[in-house]
């Protein structure tokens, strides 16, 4: 008689965690359906000013998506047509297409082969006079070294743009990502470690202008309505899923630290594994770990590992399979193509060719975290 399949692990569950929020939720959406105030309403309100105390910034401005957080964080950085902004190839590409909306050009430069992270060292031999900003992604939930950059910033005279994306609650010596440059863009895309139930983000800044200058952005350029003082855009928070995300921000430590359980055991289970690079915690800020993502031998190896995984029922992801320098949305060579400088990044296409990422969120338990490790094995 043929033994059930096992039960499937997937990548992220976000079924896991409605139970625990349900009356949090079930009751402020029912109150928001009542007073009806669907756009910048109260909730919105009330969740910038949770953020913004939360990660201990003046401003939190919320936008539709976090591709709009750093697109408008760039506008209201002031980079133009004609500016270079540094940033990662190893990230999705939202990082380089908003650098891209306001008609500067990416500059990519190599990344740190432990953190995945901006290598700064690359970074400050990578500014010309077209140089504006920079902008750094504290990939995986890894922050990046800000300490470091935020020094070339000041030495240069540029912005920085933090891509906080898959940061939410990470810290670098108890400052939080967001709270270090310039303005800092984040998203509540549903898988993230503060994920809403569709599109939304926000953006952080240090300044009232620059927070004056994002509030008019999102809303058509309107301060007061009707009355637009520039070309602006439709970009504001729903108000149904700031409800969802207030809910939901009172245990972002939690949930962060039952990441942290995850990935540890992940580390702990697979040290000594032949050909596995296991993913480093550099010591410069505290991982959140969005991301478990390992490097494999190769990319056959990488390939034979998702083969067995998919056996076995469990989900793996390969995040990113092209850097952004060899993406052909950046050839120029065609409608909707942006050329950009040609580079050779060896460190971010070995990590390419090699990375792994293996299911994580705050409710994997350790009995399946210990399954995938004796599957990758070979047990």
């Amino acid at each position: 008689m043929n033994e059930p399949a096992p039960r499937p692990i997937p990548m992220v569950d976000l079924t896991a965690q409605y139970p625990l929020l349900r009356e949090a939720i079930d009751t402020g959406l029912s109150q928001a359906l009542d007073e009806a105030r669907f756009i910048l309403g109260p909730n919105v309100q009330a969740l910038e000013q949770a953020v913004a105390d939360y990660l201990g910034v003046p401003h939190a401005v919320a936008v539709a998506s976090g591709t709009d957080a750093l697109h408008l964080a760039l506008l209201a950085a002031g980079v133009q047509p004609g500016d270079e902004v540094i940033t990662t190839p190893f990230s999705f590409i939202a990082t380089a297409e908003a650098i891209c909306y306001v008609g500067a050009t990416p500059r990519f430069v190599d990344i740190d082969p432990r953190s995945y992270n901006l290598a700064p060292a690359a970074v400050e031999a990578a500014i010309t006079e077209r140089t504006r900003a920079i902008i750094p992604v504290h990939l995986f939930g890894q922050p990046a070294d800000m300490p470091a950059l935020n020094a070339i910033a000041a030495r240069h005279g540029l912005e920085i743009v933090e891509d906080c994306a898959q940061s939410f609650g990470a810290d670098v010596d108890g400052v939080m990502t967001g709270a270090m440059g310039t303005t800092g863009a984040f998203s509540f895309f549903p898988s993230k470690n503060l994920g809403g139930y569709g599109d939304g983000g926000l953006v952080t800044a240090t300044s009232e202008a620059a927070a004056s200058q994002l509030r008019a952005l999102r809303n058509h350029g309107s301060h007061r309505r009707y009355y637009h003082d520039r070309i602006g855009y439709n970009s504001r928070l729903d108000e149904l899923q700031a409800v969802i995300l207030r809910a939901k921000l009172p245990h972002i430590d939690q949930f962060n630290n039952e990441r942290r359980r995850v990935a540890h055991r992940y580390s702990e289970g697979l040290t000594g594994a032949a050909d596995l690079t296991l993913p480093a915690e550099d010591g410069i800020g505290r991982h959140v770990y969005h991301q478990y993502t390992l490097l494999c031998r190769d990319s056959d190896h990488r390939a034979a590992l998702m083969q067995r995984l998919d056996d076995h029922h469990i989900a793996s992801a390969v995040y990113y399979p092209v850097p952004l320098h060899r993406q052909a949305a950046f050839n120029g060579t065609g409608p909707g193509q942006v050329a950009i400088p040609a580079a050779e990044l060896p460190v971010a296409e070995a990590t390419a060719e090699r990375c792994l990422s293996l299911p994580i969120y705050p409710e994997l338990a350790n009995a399946d975290a210990d399954r995938i490790i004796e599957v990758l094995r070979g047990a």
